[in-house]
Order: structure tokens, then C-alpha cells, then sequence
């Protein structure tokens, strides 16, 4: 879809751009795709001119984009030198011994939550209820981890690099073993699939094994993903396969490093235990590797936990489990509030908007955006097919079993509307009818919150301070630019900041910068140079001679998790060879730096020519 942007130097028709950009393509007819009488809210709307950016309520002046909670809140790389400089000092309050290392006594979900009554565990549909109590299914081979984030190990779960060599570590982290005070469950949701309501889903081959407090008050739920069969595993195994868990692993960590709300990994494990699957539903499975991902996240409550309840009349469940999550994790709403729901949607449309706007920022695509796929914290969740740009395709399609391109790049803003219509129907039977009318009104406000977090965000990306009105021309202009030459996201804006505005005023670009030569061959290149560094000076851009260079290379990384990068890792992990593995865990940490290894492996270089073959699907 696309939004006509003016401009005073378009002296045609023809010469004219559009903003082809998602960012102004959220309207009435959102994802048309899967679109229903459900999106129709009445005459009353926000003033399209005047957007609610509301995201909470306090007294904060910041945007929406600015403010940030502890339930998604990231870290720059001065952050993470300063706790990684405080691990080190605090290294001897570390537990050194796994069996020294527990659970909170106190595990809220359990206390909270009726569990099933039946404990068998089989395929079955469940009601009544929130979580099933569900054991790992330990290998039958011997396991070995082959991948660990020492950062979270020590950071998060206050472990020694000791404890995590211990045999009992390695069998705890791939659901051999299990602590004393452990009581694993597998969580009951449903969800929308690629528009249509699929009812009961849940935890497939997910085992929550408990909740962890470390020494900084943070409690975080520790999961097991490819552990077994659970109830909710539908016609599946339960497990996982190395190529998925390296995917997963790998992009958890790198989303972080972005500074994108995210899950975080663990660690890795492989077993030779067999699993078959058809990747490409095509009628010709494989036998591959079983593997397991001990990942964590504050909450993996997402909207089709809310969705399944609503749909089956579990009222009072409904609102026990939405009163938890407000009381749990939305400090800023008051809970003897009788606006607390609609304070809780205005944050989660508000905090959703900001992710999907930061997806965008870096040419993420998550492949598939279900409603259960969907986190209520905001947070990047369920690693799967997805893919991030090379060229700049807007349609870009990261998952092969989406045929018809639902979840492509461009869409996603429209999506993540979609995947909050449906949370705000399914709080419609804890609201009265006012209410209900303000959910749809706090939900129309997510156009104007996603435009003003992307603006921001690209903003930054092309080193511009202040706003001006011009400002939509020019990252509109700069794209299609983008769009029309196949210009490689990444290093484009990149490579941009590398060049000082002198440089590019003379439109001197040296052949090193391939990414930017390629956008040089468009006949409009000039052009928009011009408008560009024009913008730039108004605003002062290089008043410092680094003040450009450092705001764009502060968000603007020379090194993402490509497709083809995963699939070397994942070719030579199969045949037992993890160097490729353990040199982009290295390097995705520090995305924004060059780095002496990333180049040798030539991570910024153009991708290879085999790289646009690449197939990703759902199958894992």
C-alpha cells in the first residue's frame, strides 16, 4: 500500500514520489486479507490529525517511542559494557554450584491459576483452565550443549560459568533433569493463524519449567522449547530440530543486541535422537537432529491466552488472568482503576506499535504473526521463518508456506492492528458498553503512534535532528530510491553515515561502499542528495564533525542475522562443526562495530548470489 507524499521539487506527475513504506498504511481497510465486520467501531473515530499517543498515565511529556518499561526495556552498548564491567565485579555473589541454584519459592502462576485436573499426558482439548501440568521428555541419547549466552547465564540467572559446566546444568537445560521445587506446565492459549480463528493451540513442545528472581528483583519464567509432547501438541512430536533451535538461538540474542524487545536464549542443546520432518511440505521428509532451546522472558502471556478464554465464555477466568497481567506487569495502572482494562490496552496497542516500528527500523520480518505468536509485554516472541531484509523488498516474504503473503514486510504494521483488534474483542466481555466503544477508540490511535515511532526511528537512521515537515518526503524519497534499485537494506544506511556531507554534496562515493553505489546508479540520486544534506545543514547535522556519523551508527547496524549466515551455521552444525555458530553469536552482539572476524567472513559484504534461493518455512 502506499500514501502520496508532495513535495515542492516535484515538477510532474512523474517526478513526483510516494511513500511506499508501510508507515502511512494503516487505514480503514487494514489487512484486507483476513479483514472482517469486527474492525468497524462506529462513526466516532481519533482525529486522524490528532492521533492519540497516550501510553500512560503519568505526567511524562516523553513519546510514546521514548518511554520504555522494565518488561521490554533494552540496553545500549555502553549499558551493556557497564554490566558486563559490574558481572565481572560481582562474579563472587555468583551461584558457582548448579545444585546451589533454585526457583523463587513462590511461583505466581501456580498460585494464581487452577491447573488441569487430569496430569496424563496426551493430546486433548482442555477448558477451565490457564496451564497443564506437563514433565519433559528426556532424550534418549546423550545431550550436549553446544551453544551458551554467557551474558544472560550471569546477567539474568546469576550463574557462574562453573555452574553452567556441570553435568546437571546440561541435563536441566535440556529436560533430562528437573529441580526439586519444579513444577513444569505447558500453557493453554489459541489463536488467530494467518487471519483465521484456529481455537485451542497452546504449548506444543514448550514446557515452562519455573519461575526465577535473580539478584536484581527481576523474575523471569524459564522454558524448554522441543522438550516432548504436551496436550497441546496437536499432531506434532513435541520437539524441535537443530535447524530451527540455531535459528531461534541465534535470533533472540542478535533482536537484543538491536535493542528490539525480545525473549533472550540460554542456551542450545542437540541430541542424535531422530526427528522427521518435510520442510517444505512437499512430500519428501528428512530425518534431522533433535534440539532443545532453554529460553526465558518475564511472561510468555500473549494474545491468544486472552483470545481462547473470551471465545469458550471462561469469564471469570478471563478477567483473573487479566488482572494478573495488569497487576503483575503493568505497574503503571492502577488496579482499583474501573478504567484499568482500558488503561492495559492503551498500553499494550502503545508498546506494540513502538516494536513493530522498531521490526521496520531494521528490516525484520517475523514470518508468522499469528495472535498466538503475539506477546501481551510487547516483546519479540516464537522465532520461526523469519528473515531479515536484504534488498529492500517491501513485499518481502520471509516464510515459504505463507502463499499468500500475509505476513510479508510491509504488511506487519497492518497486522499487528489485526492482532489487536482481536485482543481488544476478547476484553469486550470485561468492559461495559462505554467502555467497549473506548477500546475501539484507544485502538484507532495506534496509526498515529506507529507513524510517530517510525518517523523517530528513521529519523535517526538518516542523521536528522528536530522535525520538520519534510521530513516524510525525504525518508519516502530515500526508500523508493531503495525500492527501485534493490539497494541492500542494511549497509545502505549504513554506508550513508560513513560519508560526510561534503562527500555526498560532490556525490563522490567510493567503490567500497557497494551498498551506496548501487542507490547512486538511480537517475533521482542527485536529487534527493540535495533535498538531503539541505535537511541536514538546517538542522545542524555536522556542527561536530562526528555528531551525523555517531546518531546514524548508533542505530543503524553494519551486521544483522542474514538467511544466508544461519544456513552456514546450520550446514556445518549438522555435520558437527559449531565455529560458524559461535562466530556470529560473537558478532551479532556488538552489531554496530566493525569487527576484524565478521569482515574476514565477509558479514557486510554483498550477500552471495545463492542467498536469494534460500527457503525458510514453518516446518521445524
Amino acid at each position: 500500500m502506499a500514501a502520496p507524499m508532495k513535495s515542492t521539487n516535484c515538477a510532474t506527475k512523474q517526478t513526483c514520489f510516494w511513500v511506499i513504506f508501510i508507515a502511512f498504511s494503516v487505514t480503514s481497510t487494514r489487512h484486507e486479507d483476513c479483514k472482517t465486520d469486527e474492525y468497524l467501531h462506529g462513526k466516532d473515530k481519533y482525529s486522524r490529525n490528532e492521533p492519540n499517543t497516550k501510553v500512560s498515565h503519568g505526567t511524562s511529556s516523553k513519546t510514546p517511542c521514548e518511554l520504555s518499561s522494565s518488561r521490554n526495556a533494552n540496553h545500549d552498548e555502553d549499558d551493556i559494557d557497564d554490566i558486563s564491567r559490574a558481572n565481572q565485579q560481582q562474579r563472587v555473589a555468583l551461584v558457582s554450584t548448579f545444585s546451589d541454584w533454585h526457583f523463587d519459592e513462590r511461583q505466581l502462576l501456580i498460585e494464581t491459576f487452577p491447573l488441569d485436573d487430569i496430569e496424563e499426558n496426551y493430546i486433548r482439548q482442555v477448558s477451565n483452565v490457564v496451564f497443564s501440568k506437563v514433565f519433559p521428555s528426556p532424550m534418549k541419547t546423550r545431550s550436549h550443549i553446544i551453544a551458551l549466552s554467557e551474558e544472560v547465564a550471569s546477567g539474568i540467572l546469576d550463574l557462574h560459568p562453573d555452574a553452567c559446566n556441570s553435568e546437571f546444568f546440561t541435563a536441566f537445560v535440556t529436560g533430562n533433569t528437573f529441580l526439586s521445587n519444579s513444577v513444569p506446565l505447558s500453557h493453554r492459549y489459541g489463536g488467530h493463524q494467518f487471519g483465521s480463528w484456529s481455537g485451542q493451540l497452546g504449548d506444543g513442545r514448550a514446557v515452562l519449567l519455573g519461575e526465577y528472581v535473580n539478584s536484581k528483583g527481576e523474575r523471569w519464567e524459564l522454558q524448554l522449547k522441543g522438550s516432548g509432547l504436551t496436550p497441546y501438541s496437536r499432531r506434532g512430536d513435541g520437539r524441535a530440530v537443530l535447524r530451527s533451535s540455531i535459528r531461534e538461538f541465534l535470533c533472540s540474542e542478535a533482536m537484543y543486541h538491536l535493542g528490539i524487545p525480545t525473549s533472550r536464549a540460554v542456551s542450545l542443546s542437540v541430541s542424535s535422537d531422530p526427528v522427521w520432518r518435510d520442510q517444505f511440505y512437499d512430500g519428501h521428509p528428512k530425518q534431522e537432529k533433535a534440539a532443545v532451546v532453554l529460553r526465558l522472558a518475564p511472561s510468555w502471556f500473549r494474545i491468544g491466552s486472552l483470545e481462547i478464554l473470551a471465545k469458550n465464555q471462561e469469564i471469570a477466568l478471563l478477567r483473573k488472568l487479566t488482572d494478573f497481567l495488569i497487576a503483575q506487569y503493568f505497574a503503571e495502572v492502577d488496579m482499583s482503576d474501573a478504567d484499568r482494562y482500558l488503561a492495559f490496552f492503551s498500553e499494550v496497542v502503545s508498546e506494540t506499535a513502538s516494536m513493530i516500528a522498531k521490526w521496520m527500523s531494521v528490516g525484520f520480518a517475523h514470518g508468522v504473526m499469528n495472535t498466538d505468536n503475539f506477546s501481551l509485554l510487547s516483546l519479540t516472541i516464537d522465532y520461526g521463518p523469519f528473515g531479515f531484509l536484504d534488498s529492500y523488498i517491501p513485499e518481502f516474504v520471509p516464510n515459504t508456506s505463507d502463499d499468500e503473503a500475509l505476513y510479508s514486510y510491509e504488511k506487519q504494521p497492518d497486522v499487528a492492528y489485526f492482532n489487536l483488534n482481536k485482543l481488544r474483542i476478547a476484553l469486550l466481555p470485561l468492559v461495559t458498553k462505554q467502555q467497549s466503544s473506548q477500546l475501539g477508540y484507544i485502538l484507532e490511535g495506534y496509526q498515529g503512534i506507529y507513524k510517530i515511532c517510525f518517523m523517530q526511528l528513521f529519523r535517526k537512521k538518516l542523521g536528522l535532528t528536530g522535525v520538520e515537515e519534510v521530513d516524510e518526503y525525504i525518508i519516502g524519497f530515500f526508500l523508493k530510491l531503495m525500492q527501485d534499485t534493490s539497494a541492500d537494506f542494511t549497509m545502505t544506511f549504513h554506508q550513508l553515515g560513513a560519508l560526510s556531507l561534503d562527500n555526498l554534496s560532490k556525490n563522490e562515493i567510493p567503490e567500497s561502499l557497494w551498498a551506496l553505489k548501487d542507490l547512486q546508479q538511480h537517475e533521482r540520486f542527485s536529487d534527493w542528495i540535495q533535498d538531503y544534506t539541505d535537511r541536514a545543514r538546517r538542522a545542524g547535522g555536522e556542527t561536530r564533525l562526528t555528531n551525523r556519523e555517531e546518531i546514524m551508527n548508533a542505530v543503524n547496524p553494519r551486521y544483522i542475522l542474514r538467511n544466508w549466515m544461519a544456513h552456514e551455521a546450520i550446514q556445518k552444525a549438522e555435520g558437527g562443526d559449531y565455529s560458524k555458530l559461535h562466530l556470529l553469536q560473537t558478532v551479532l552482539k556488538t552489531p554496530y562495530k566493525v569487527q576484524d572476524e565478521a569482515e574476514r567472513a565477509l558479514f557486510a559484504q554483498r550477500p552471495p548470489q545463492w542467498a536469494s534461493k534460500i527457503r525458510v518455512s514453518c516446518s521445524s
